[in-house]
């Protein structure tokens, strides 16, 4: 590059004489050259006119400064970029190096071990019983503390270095890697959990261009990088040697959903420096009840073992960190179906561990000018937003007492949790002279959902949000936003035209969460409505939508806003928060087929796959969600049956996408795609054929070729939608073709769960039970232009239908068959 850059000046330089610039001259191309790299001819010959101290240079010479210019400052950040590729790659290379070490010492160990234990065997008596042996496997065990003992903490606390160190950099913990983190220059580090201990650990190494103390204060700061922190507070600080410090902290952490409680922490956390120069954080738990003497309301104690930080400085710049997270999160304590999210070192990992290496990495990002945030805002303001968002979200599921929550009765039915907060009036903060004495109430509910890929179902809810919203539920939110009021109209039937994205204005670093601001737009109904602006304005949080990505949940979070977006806006945030129950099957995708076309066109691949997935669990995931609503005192028993029924029919809506999102292949392990004793698809498209040409005397498909597979793929392609049912009192569809399956919005799988007698609105039931006798007897009917209803609720209009007998062998009965011509959704 270098030598192209110089050969393009030398050519230029031959044409001219070279010239000495002076300072004077050089620093008014400097300036030039910040507001336009590469100027144009015209701007040159103004710049000679206009420049006095430029008027002795021709513009040909002065634009081969700028080449010049334009070389140097190419060079300088390809430069740059290598020697950071470089630091990358060394400081790799000695994790690996200490990683490859620690290995070796753990294979050593454990031959030494395997060759005890032989020689133990062997020598053993049959009679004899070693009882003096006490077990290797230890528990937790909390350490006891004295406050009015600095002597004993410092025990305690050179205690839990030396035990930290030993998980950080030794071998007392078996790590093994991360499914789906591998090394490299352009990963994140290199991160482990932990196998076959107690409780539940993660380890993650890495390089980050930050010094040590700033990364110290970084993750001493806890509730700024962990989302599930509820709160933080040192209570007592001692001094210890080596100008280090330790703290007696607790900490409480959020309950991810409505049917868990919260988790608290008492800690004992020491920060010191290694005789290396390397910095240490790391901490342990304590016994006894915490600053109050017992735990706290709504919370479970739960216990961390040994953990922390070590911070090792880099030549040239920079840090190595290694970061160990090793929890007791009390699973006993949660439903039993949760148990798998508390005792998984993954989820630990991937909430606590990457966030903290993320996060350092983002802020040093950010501090390089590496990151390039919308609306022209700091990275810092964007963050907050971003944690804020987060963080009433997790109040609103949690509704702590302390916060001001409490829960009202019920309806009789326990589905939805309605909790009310006097203290929080969004009203007064806007306008507070005029705002009437309220508060908030919150609506919220988990539910259990089976076979439902999370990052779908959110990618979906984020992208058709006419599918499962009410306008007005965010018109009356928005309004107390603006100190005005809002007709309080309970749920109606809104013109809905969609939302749109007005501005992505941030993406965290290798994090894939995202915040936006998008726009609902709302038809005005009256006279009145349209001269006032209808549109809402949403502040919008989302993560985990992408499957290939290695994430805790995916969420869904927005909040109303004014359209102005103030950096001090206040936020009611509400959402969906979807959390993985299971690990992750292998080749869960997005891109999978959801309408099992693929199955159609390879049976035979089809039985392979359902043979490899047979012995698979199917995944399953907790849905959480929650909804918040500002409310007048005088409207509250309103609001809060508003918002019940608001939540309810969310939740339905949930049900019905899930079924339609639902992977073909996944249904393949819960049932076969047709009913036992069903012909295949490739010789029921022959039946359906064959008797459609008995039936019309002509052909259904019109193609040369009459190969069986042929006649299957022009079925699943044909712009009718094809549909069959079973011949019982209560007939379920058993087939449809990718028309069908488009106009019911559903899948095949979910397709065997549809009745006959749902698709068709009250005209429709009552002309297919005029015509049904005459269908049984002739063996086929036409049905008059009508309206039938997809699985989503959405009304299909279709020109004509056609329905008749599918014979079997023996010219036999099988199903009755059904042709929607010209179909659209109303």
């Amino acid at each position: 590059m270098a030598m192209s850059c110089s050969g393009e000046i030398n050519k230029n330089l031959d044409s001219g004489k070279y010239v000495r610039y002076t300072s004077d001259q050089i620093e008014a191309l400097e300036r030039v050259y910040m507001e336009c790299p590469k100027p144009s001819s015209m701007r040159r010959h103004q710049l000679v006119r206009e420049c006095a101290i430029l008027s002795n240079i021709e513009p040909k010479q002065i634009k081969v400064w700028f080449q010049n210019r334009r070389c140097r400052e190419k060079q300088r950040k390809e430069a740059y970029g290598l020697q950071t590729v470089n630091r990358k790659l060394t400081a790799m290379n000695k994790l690996l190096m200490e990683e490859n070490d620690r290995l070796q010492k753990q294979v050593s160990q454990l031959v030494y071990e395997n060759g005890y234990m032989r020689h133990q065997l062997q020598n053993a008596s049959v009679t004899a019983t070693d009882t003096s042996c006490e077990s290797v496997v230890t528990t937790p065990q909390q350490t006891l503390w004295d406050v009015n003992n600095p002597a004993g903490l410092l025990s305690i606390a050179e205690e839990t270095l030396a035990e930290f160190l030993s998980k950080a950099t030794g071998t007392a913990v078996d790590w093994v890697q991360m499914p789906g983190m591998k090394p490299g220059p352009d990963s994140l580090g290199i991160v482990a959990i932990s196998h076959g201990c107690s409780g539940v650990a993660a380890r993650a190494c890495g390089l980050v261009s930050l010094e040590p103390t700033k990364i110290t204060e970084i993750l001493k700061d806890r509730p700024s990088w962990f989302r599930d922190c509820r709160s933080l507070e040192v209570f007592t600080v001692f001094p210890a040697g080596n100008g280090g410090t330790i703290e007696l902290v607790y900490m409480q952490m959020y309950a991810l959903t409505t049917l868990a409680p919260a988790r608290d922490f008492w800690t004992l956390r020491y920060t010191t420096t290694l005789e290396d120069g390397s910095l240490v954080v790391c901490e342990r738990s304590l016994s006894g009840g915490g600053p109050n003497g017992s735990t706290a309301p709504q919370s479970v104690r739960a216990q961390m073992l040994p953990s922390g930080y070590l911070i090792r400085p880099c030549e040239g710049g920079g840090s190595i960190i290694h970061i160990v997270d090793h929890l007791d999160l009390e699973a006993w304590s949660v439903p039993e179906v949760l148990r798998p999210l508390y005792e998984s070192s993954k989820v630990v990992a991937q909430k606590m561990t990457i966030a903290a290496l993320r996060h350092i990495r983002q802020i040093a990002q950010e501090m390089s000018g590496e990151v390039v945030y919308g609306l022209g805002r700091q990275p810092a303001v964007l963050r907050t937003f971003s944690e804020r968002l987060s963080r009433g979200f997790n109040d609103a599921i949690n509704s702590f007492n302390d916060d001001g929550w409490l829960v009202m009765g019920s309806d009789a039915v326990e589905d939805v949790i309605i909790g009310i907060n006097t203290t929080k009036n969004v009203g007064a903060h806007v306008s507070p002279t005029n705002a009437m004495p309220g508060g908030i109430l919150c609506a919220k509910a988990s539910m259990l959902l089976q076979n439902v890929p999370p990052a779908l179902l959110v990618r979906f809810l984020r992208e058709h949000r006419f599918e499962w919203a009410d306008y007005n539920i965010d018109a009356y939110s928005a309004s107390f936003l603006k100190g005005g009021s809002y007709a309080f109209q309970g749920l109606r039937t809104t013109k809905f035209s969609g939302s749109q994205i007005i501005m992505p204005i941030a993406h965290t670093v290798e994090h894939e969460e995202f915040l936006e601001v998008i726009r609902i737009e709302g038809h005005a109904f009256t006279h009145e409505e349209a001269v006032l602006s209808r549109d809402v304005h949403l502040l919008q949080l989302y993560n985990g939508v992408d499957e290939d990505a290695i994430g805790a949940f995916s969420e869904l979070v927005f909040a109303p806003i004014d359209e102005l977006f103030p950096d001090d806006a206040p936020l009611l945030p509400s959402g969906f928060r979807v959390i993985p129950l299971d690990s992750k099957t292998d080749g869960l995708t997005a891109h999978r087929t959801l309408d099992l076309a693929s199955s159609l066109e390879a049976g035979a691949s089809v039985n392979r796959e359902r043979s490899n997935t047979s012995n698979t669990c199917s995944p399953r995931s907790v849905l959480t969600i929650a909804f918040q609503v500002p409310y007048e005192i005088h409207l509250r028993d309103n609001v809060a049956t508003m918002a019940r029924q608001y939540v309810r029919s969310v939740v339905s809506s949930v049900q019905r996408v899930a079924l339609a999102i639902t992977p073909a292949w996944l249904g393949s392990r819960m049932e076969p795609k047709l009913p036992p004793g069903s012909p295949e698809a490739l010789t029921l498209t022959r039946w359906i054929c064959q008797s459609y040409s008995y039936h019309f005397g002509v052909e259904l498909l019109r193609s040369d070729s009459q190969s069986r597979d042929s006649m299957l793929k022009l079925l699943w392609n044909h712009s009718d939608a094809i549909l069959c049912c079973s011949l019982k009192s209560l007939p379920v569809f058993t087939f449809a073709n990718q028309a069908g399956l488009n106009m019911l919005e559903t899948t095949l799988v979910a397709l065997q769960d549809v009745t006959l007698d749902k698709i068709f609105d009250e005209s429709g039931r009552k002309a297919l039970c005029s015509e049904f006798n005459k269908l049984m007897q002739q063996g086929y009917t036409y049905l008059p232009v009508g309206i039938c209803l997809s699985t989503m609720g959405r009304h299909v209009s279709y020109e004509q239908a056609i329905a008749w007998k599918v014979l079997g062998e023996d010219d036999t009965p099988h199903c009755l068959a059904f042709a929607f011509i010209n179909w659209s959704f109303v």
